[in-house]
């Protein structure tokens, strides 16, 4: 086990960490079973041995904080959050460890997600690469290949959300999401060597009992992700409405489950091997502990546990935020699909769900258009949010 010694932390600079951490370690956790990429897995371990780390340093910096009983009960949230953080992280490296494990998932769970769906790359840049050296806003990635850099690991520790001055240096692992064809690209500058290629299925069939456990599965995975995202923004701007999508979306996370346990003991026993369905059903248990996680988060605010300014200030400088946004009548997003909102200039924001009148809809098509009384819970930038949010025509209900 790998020994902490304390150093003094800052602790809006530790809280900033664990939320982006966390939130790191399941979209590749995620993207490391879809694609059996155990590069991506290896990553997600690392995020866990630095959230511990940061997990020790946080909880005596507000122990070192509270000297009476009344100050004491005010960082209570704050240990709760930090340690939801840390929950998240290590749930998501049990979804990687699948990967590392050789179990994997049946080839059904691939097929399961949608065709357009984006995903991840991890490189490391090689020093004749022509991005060793050049800053992010002179490659231009984004623009040329769509493929945006969320994270770099230079020299040990992860730096979220780069700018457009920081400079990448041979050495350096950066992580980014985009098209296939995008990070296809950015995999060959980077490193010269061509994008590892899957290899193609071999299952003959598979039955509709595993079928059904693969889709639920990625509903569970959309559940997770999307419950800790809103838990953060539950937080983030004291809201009750956010919370309380929290506990509806572990409700269904629960049932979901339970169908899927069903299902993969009715499964055929020539469809995928035991170690697959074994897969599957680790995959969902840790998706239902990440909902878990963000559910203590979201009692913090439901509870109305007062929160210390240093945390608001702290997922302030947080890149990333989670709003719901309602499309009002007659906007400029009534009828707008979400490929087209999620493209437009000064958003840059991700439609997570939709919610309408028959529930919500996850991960929903390109195609889609929004309409008027909708509501979208989406990720993005702050600024892109409060832009989104005056083209919707009325008002966003998330903060």
């Amino acid at each position: 086990m790998r020994e902490i010694t304390y150093e003094p932390r800052n602790v809006r600079e530790i809280l900033v960490e664990l939320k982006d951490s966390s939130e790191l370690a399941v979209d590749l956790a995620y993207s490391a079973v879809r694609y059996d990429d155990r590069s991506l897995a290896d990553e997600v371990l690392e995020l866990e041995s630095r959230v511990n780390y940061l997990q020790y340093h946080a909880r005596i910096a507000l122990m070192l904080a509270a000297k009476r009983a009344e100050e004491a009960e005010r960082l209570v949230g704050l240990f709760q959050v930090a340690a939801s953080a840390v929950r998240i992280t290590e749930a998501a490296a049990d979804i990687a460890r699948i990967v590392r494990s050789g179990d994997g998932v049946p080839d059904a769970f691939e097929r399961a997600f949608p065709d357009a769906d984006e995903r991840l790359v991890r490189a490391t840049v090689a020093a004749d690469s022509d991005l060793a050296g050049a800053r992010l806003r002179d490659l231009e990635l984004d623009r040329e290949t769509g493929v945006v850099l969320i994270a770099i690991r230079p020299d040990g520790e992860w730096s979220f959300a780069p700018e457009g001055d920081d400079r990448l240096s041979a050495g350096d692992v950066i992580v980014g999401r985009g098209p296939r064809e995008g990070i296809e690209t950015v995999y060959r500058r980077a490193t010269g060597e061509s994008f590892p290629t899957p290899q193609p299925s071999t299952a003959a069939a598979e039955s509709e009992a595993i079928a059904r456990a693969a889709d639920t599965v990625v509903e569970l995975k959309d559940m997770a992700e999307l419950a800790a995202g809103l838990a953060y923004g539950a937080a983030r701007f004291d809201s009750d409405a956010l919370a309380r999508e929290v506990l509806t979306l572990e409700e269904a996370s629960d049932a979901h489950e339970t169908r899927l346990e069903t299902w993969v003991i009715e499964a055929d026993d020539d469809v995928g091997s035991p170690e697959q369905l074994r897969g599957l059903l680790h995959l969902a248990a840790a998706s239902e502990v990440i909902c878990d996680a963000a559910v203590d988060i979201a009692e913090v605010v439901l509870r109305e546990v007062e929160l210390p300014p240093v945390f608001g200030a702290a997922l302030a400088d947080s890149e990333e935020a989670i709003a719901a946004v309602s499309v009002g009548a007659g906007s400029d997003l009534d009828g707008t699909t979400v490929a087209a909102l999620e493209f437009e200039e000064g958003t840059g924001v991700v439609v997570l769900a939709i919610r309408a009148d028959d529930g919500w809809t996850f991960d929903p098509d390109a195609d889609r258009p929004c309409s008027a009384g909708e509501t979208l819970l989406v990720r993005g930038p702050p600024l892109g949010i409060d832009h989104l949010s005056e083209v919707a025509g009325d008002g966003d209900e998330g903060l």
